[in-house]
């Protein structure tokens, strides 16, 4: 995810000098500026792999010479949006373009994915985020919260946190919600205090604060369908290896409530003891809110627009099964409402940079991971790991349990929730199946994991960064916190899960 700003409509463009000036004309930009957007090494690294794999590593005798290929193709794609040798957009661009070299794919199945509607529900998302953040609706919400709940610091920890929740389901970018509305709320509260970054009165407020509001993101996240751009992803890629979840927002709202609930009730509580911030009381952070808010006003035109819209959003969204509407043209539909009635123009969907880039690695990505299950490369993987596991004789519980942690920790090795999805939630779907577990708890699982994980690090995920650079807390406090706080969700979502699935018949 990412920034939400553009350069300011209507700007004038700068004067031109005039003629007779003395003034020397602005020097060239040095050459190595053109350059320094490709890595060498990563960029040495995420080729080798491919071509390693390709020339290499012998071929199964199951899998064919183009599955293999593009498999190769894959991993290469893959490291490199991990690695980062060139922006994600541009190297998945370079991943697809050599599938049709190579006569890998053809045109037509290299371009397949462009059409998903997926895809074009996460891009129009972007644009609902921003319609948040320029109507100024997400910062009232929060403000709200605070002026109700923020008498004491953990007060104020449950209100930035509900509010999160609220706005959640019709802001499904966890970065956006951390960049534009709650980090900003946070450093104001805390600097108004004394609380300054990278000092010791870091931990009087803004530490707490910080702490709390990124780890009870990830449930917030894992709460709506919705909430998060990598949980559509991952249904879509649950849906190519053949695992249908009917009713898609209900269906995961329904399996999601209980755990998530719970977690968002006990994270900022126990953070609070474990991670205590000096200041108890915050007497004034109403005050601060209520000030804020009278600074905005009263709910404007676009505002209560911009509510109506995602409301009507969420209930096709909820609803649009049984109408028979699908969840991109209830999307579609908001957007344009919002297009008409000018609470969005076409320059903000042309400058939401973020949601086109998305657009094209998510497409690849899809596209990849589609053909390796239509050329038989998944299924022949997923047999010989249900084979191993089955030399275990391991129940499909414990198998559950087993790849459930695996999927978990090896996010340490991804700088990116959803280029984690993007390499391995197909695979590791598949090995749920062949262990015998159930179809969609094994779906909804690995979602709901691919959420909570997004804090473990400050690199993590895109609003770790955004909550990490803000200098209130220091690295080994990032790695301490976010390795307990996993251990803490494993503990609600295990057993109360386990619980709450079985009422639901998931398995």
């Amino acid at each position: 995810m990412g920034c939400l700003c553009s350069k300011p409509h209507g700007q004038a463009p700068p004067p031109l000098p005039l003629q007779g000036s003395t003034s020397p004309p602005p020097p060239p930009p040095p050459v190595a500026e053109s350059r320094k957007s490709v890595k060498i090494i990563p960029l040495i690294i995420s080729i080798s792999i491919g071509l390693i794999v390709r020339f290499l590593v012998p071929k199964p005798a199951k899998v064919s010479m183009q599955a293999w290929q593009l498999f190769a193709i894959f991993l290469s794609t893959i490291a490199g949006l991990v690695l980062s040798p060139l922006p994600v957009g541009a190297w998945a661009f370079l991943g697809l373009t050599i599938t049709i070299i190579t006569k890998t794919l053809s045109f037509s199945a290299a371009f397949g994915a462009f059409n998903n509607e997926v895809i074009w529900l996460i891009v129009i998302s972007f644009f609902f985020a921003r319609g948040f953040v320029k109507t100024g609706l997400g910062d009232r919400v929060a403000n709200c919260f605070v002026k109700w709940l923020g008498k004491s610091t953990l007060g104020l920890s449950y209100g930035l946190t509900f509010s999160e929740v609220l706005i959640s389901p019709a802001m499904p970018s966890t970065t956006a919600r951390a960049g534009g509305i709650y980090l900003p709320i946070i450093k104001s509260l805390s600097l108004s205090v004394g609380s300054q970054p990278g000092h010791p009165s870091s931990r009087k407020l803004g530490a707490y604060l910080v702490q709390s509001q990124l780890q009870s993101a990830g449930n917030s996240s894992a709460l709506f369908l919705t909430a998060a751009a990598q949980n559509m992803l991952g249904l879509k890629l649950a849906e190519q290896v053949g695992v249908i979840v009917s009713n898609q927002w209900v269906t995961w709202f329904k399996a999601a409530s209980l755990p998530a609930l719970v977690s968002l009730l006990l994270s900022p509580f126990i953070l609070y003891h474990l991670y205590p911030p000096e200041m108890k009381d915050t007497p004034d952070a109403p005050s601060v809110a209520r000030k804020r808010l009278k600074d905005m006003g009263p709910v404007k035109r676009e505002e209560w627009v911009m509510i109506a819209t995602m409301l009507l959003a969420v209930s096709l969204w909820i609803s649009g099964e049984a109408l028979g509407i699908a969840s991109v043209v209830a999307a579609m539909l908001g957007l344009s409402i919002l297009l008409l009635l000018g609470v969005l123009d076409w320059d903000d969907c042309l400058s939401e940079k973020l949601a086109w880039d998305t657009l094209i690695w998510f497409a690849v990505v899809v596209c990849m991971a589609g053909q390796l299950t239509t050329l038989g490369f998944i299924a022949w993987m997923s047999n010989c790991v249900g084979d191993f596991l089955h030399s275990f004789s391991l129940s499909w519980p414990a198998a559950f349990g087993v790849l459930q942690a695996s999927y978990f920790f090896i996010h340490y090795l991804f700088a990116s929730q959803t280029a984690h999805v993007g390499a391995l939630y197909s695979a590791f779907l598949a090995m749920h199946l062949a262990a015998g577990v159930p179809h969609v708890l094994s779906a909804l699982a690995l979602s709901y994991n691919t959420n909570l994980f997004g804090a473990l690090t400050h690199y993590s995920s895109g609003q770790a960064a955004v909550y990490y650079g803000a200098g209130y807390v220091g690295l080994p406090d990032v790695f301490r916190i976010g390795f307990i706080m996993a251990l803490f969700n494993a503990v609600i979502w295990i057993p109360v899960g386990l619980f709450w699935w079985k009422i639901w018949g998931l398995y």
